[in-house]
């Protein structure tokens, strides 16, 4: 739980705020879904209020269970998938384990080696640990990347390896359908790395 004064100046307890964050990353629901929910148990809480505590809470949600995670594994699987923010096409850079935990998540304009730098540069640098094999489907970028970034992983390209996490953006497209629209990139990148926290 974030520290009691990332809730100060809120109207509503910070155990409401967190458990409607929570079932909005963790459960295929609206904010419009959350707040009939809250209803019920005596909170009359604004769908849009719901949003905006996503928004703020979410970092500070995953960064206070930081310390909870389990150690990630020494395998990635690296993987784009695609998105629309605001009806234009965007690219999301994720990474999950050999265990399926998520590593990291990058919401990109581009998919070209810039954008698979700066992925890999945040993983790396928030988690501390060097995988020893990267597995990614056949995109040109990603050798001249991990030699530079992870000269001493194994990169493994062959068809069918990357199912793991191909399978896992099933799920996340799953969590994103009932909404609306995501309305801009940094929504979208609070909104994915809070549902893989989770």
């Amino acid at each position: 739980m974030p520290p009691q004064s990332a809730f100060a100046g809120f109207r509503f307890p910070p155990d409401v705020i967190v458990v409607a964050v929570r079932l909005y990353l963790r459960y295929g629901l609206s904010c419009r879904d959350v707040e009939e929910l809250l209803l019920e148990r005596g909170a009359e809480v604004d769908h849009v209020t719901i949003f905006r505590w996503v928004q703020r809470f979410t970092p500070l949600l995953a960064d206070a269970a930081r310390f909870c995670r389990h150690a990630p594994g020494d395998r990635w699987f690296v993987d784009e998938t695609y998105i629309k923010v605001n009806g234009v096409w965007r690219y999301v850079y994720r990474a999950v384990d050999q265990d399926g935990q998520v590593i990291d998540v990058l919401v990109s304009a581009r998919r070209d080696a810039a954008a698979a730098r700066r992925f890999f540069r945040r993983a790396l640098a928030t988690l501390k640990v060097t995988p020893s094999e990267v597995v990614t489907d056949a995109a040109p970028v990603y050798p001249a990347v991990l030699d530079e970034l992870v000269p001493s992983a194994w990169h493994h390209v062959e068809r069918h390896a990357n199912d793991r996490i191909e399978a896992d953006h099933g799920q996340l497209k799953h969590r994103l359908r009932p909404m609306r629209g995501l309305r801009a990139d940094r929504t979208a990148q609070t909104i994915i790395a809070g549902h893989a926290f989770m």
